[in-house]
């Protein structure tokens, strides 16, 4: 057993428990979800978070304490690599343990004084069935179609969404595969967020697209490639970005992208330097001169296009415009891809070497590009009975949070609170300290959450103030572990 064995939940009364049929034998239930596993004393339940140390409920993990800002901790004086020593320190709901279904004020309400302001901050580990994570891929690469089902072990675990720009978005979990499907799908679902959130590496594959590698703070490996780059802009905004840099060097440049192709003599950015237009006209749909869609369909080619060959996009060359010796640069929207031709006599495109000036410039485009990165993004309902372990009338933590007088963090993370009904926060799991989330096997979700506000709003709101302990009988009695936030 783990050797930090702080009591976080209330333990049962024996009463209680001899009322129920069960008798007190030294084997204790777990009140914290409503799986209500029964505990034989130096064991743990199913989720592997709660124990019976010694006939007590006991949270397995130690409460975490947070400094925030560790240049204000070495500040306060001489610093032995302690965040502890610090004035900047919270309480995070990682290692409180829970009150859920929450019939029982928050393990743990917490007073400070911050800035000459008494504070409390209701600290608690939410079980989410209602949760899931936003994951950002930055690829121009096709991983599947809008709508398309993610699979992790076989299970649907969640969807494509919208494409952003550079970046592919996945939307995982929901309480309907968590909950709505088989038992293994919830299974299964909870496992893969359960390790997305804590910074694992997870494969995931799309229905009719791409097997991904996802990893929170790192690239996505997609059908077994890693990938490096996230482009510069789409097509058009490449070229409105270098069209200064190709002036003179080619006469004719075509940046292929999956979603606007652009085309340099036809772009406003060419005809403000005085470009000839140059007659190579693209496949595609022409939205506005120099800028066409749907040049190709979706893929892992140039551009995030399926095309392996640049030429295959040229539609027409035109006689009455074109000349022989005219200079063509393809190049796609991360510099990954990069041709050079010249025409010939009959106007058909010859591959030539590329001149060091021109590949200068596609290096650019290549130095300008951010490093491909996978970003994962909790999301969670924090309604229902959580609301009240902080207050005896629930709907008021609720109207606080959402006119901002009321500070949610998660893990000491801030979070983004989403506006209208209920409390619909999102975080970056990478904000977080590792490890803070955890499971319960109904499936859900365990993450830390922390509402902060002055004490003479707590008791407005109807909180409990006969709870509140201050932050160093917390430190003491807790023996918190102490982390800086990432």
């Amino acid at each position: 057993m783990s050797p930090h064995t702080h009591a976080s939940t209330d333990a049962p009364e024996a009463s209680a428990l001899e009322a129920a049929g069960k008798p007190a034998d030294g084997v204790i239930t777990c009140d914290a979800c409503p799986v209500l596993c029964r505990i034989r004393a130096g064991r743990t339940g199913a989720c592997d978070r709660y124990g019976n140390v010694g006939g007590r409920l006991t949270r397995m993990d130690p409460l975490t304490l947070i400094a925030a800002r560790p240049e204000m901790v070495r500040a306060a004086g001489v610093w032995d690599g302690n965040p502890i020593a610090g004035r900047d320190l919270r309480v995070s709901g990682i290692g409180a343990g829970t009150t859920y279904p929450d019939y029982k004020p928050a393990p743990f309400i917490v007073g400070s004084e911050i800035d000459g302001v008494d504070m409390v901050t209701v600290v608690s580990e939410g079980v989410f069935s209602y949760c899931g994570l936003k994951v950002k891929i930055d690829t121009d690469r096709h991983l599947g179609a809008e709508t398309a089902l993610v699979r992790a072990s076989g299970e649907p675990v969640g969807h494509v969404t919208t494409a952003e720009y550079g970046s592919q978005m996945l939307s995982l979990g929901g309480v309907r595969h968590l909950t709505g499907g088989s038992k293994r799908e919830g299974v299964v679902t909870c496992a893969t967020m359960l390790a997305l959130a804590n910074g694992e590496a997870v494969d995931l594959a799309i229905d009719g697209g791409a097997v991904v590698r996802v990893q929170a703070g790192q690239p996505p490996v997609i059908d077994g490639v890693a990938e490096a780059r996230m482009r510069v802009g789409c097509g058009s905004a490449t070229i409105g970005i270098f069209a200064p840099q190709w002036q003179g060097l080619a006469d004719e440049v075509i940046v292929v992208d999956d979603h606007i192709t652009g085309v340099l003599t036809e772009h406003q950015a060419g005809r403000f330097l005085g470009l000839r237009a140059a007659g190579i006209r693209v496949r595609g749909r022409r939205s506005t001169p120099g800028r066409y869609f749907h040049v190709a369909e979706p893929g892992s080619g140039w551009g995030g296009t399926d095309i392996a060959d640049p030429l295959a996009i040229i539609e027409t060359i035109e006689p009455a415009r074109a000349w022989p010796g005219l200079r063509l640069l393809m190049v796609s929207t991360t510099g990954e891809h990069a041709a050079w031709f010249v025409l010939d006599a009959a106007l058909i495109p010859r591959s030539a070497p590329m001149p060091e000036a021109v590949a200068a410039v596609v290096a650019r485009i290549g130095e300008n590009c951010e490093p491909a990165q996978c970003s994962v993004l909790f999301m969670a309902g924090a309604g229902g009975s959580l609301r009240a372990g902080a207050t005896q009338n629930p709907v008021l933590l609720t109207r606080g949070v959402q006119a901002g007088r009321i500070r949610v963090t998660a893990g000491g993370a801030d979070v983004f609170v989403w506006p209208g009904g209920g409390i619909t926060y999102m975080v970056d799991v990478l904000r977080l300290p590792a490890r803070a989330f955890g499971h319960v096997p109904t499936p859900a979700l365990v993450a830390p959450i922390e509402f902060s506000l002055p004490r003479a709003d707590y008791a407005a709101l109807g909180g409990y103030l006969d709870r509140i302990r201050p932050l160093d009988d917390v430190i003491r009695s807790a023996d918190p572990r102490a982390v800086v936030l990432p």
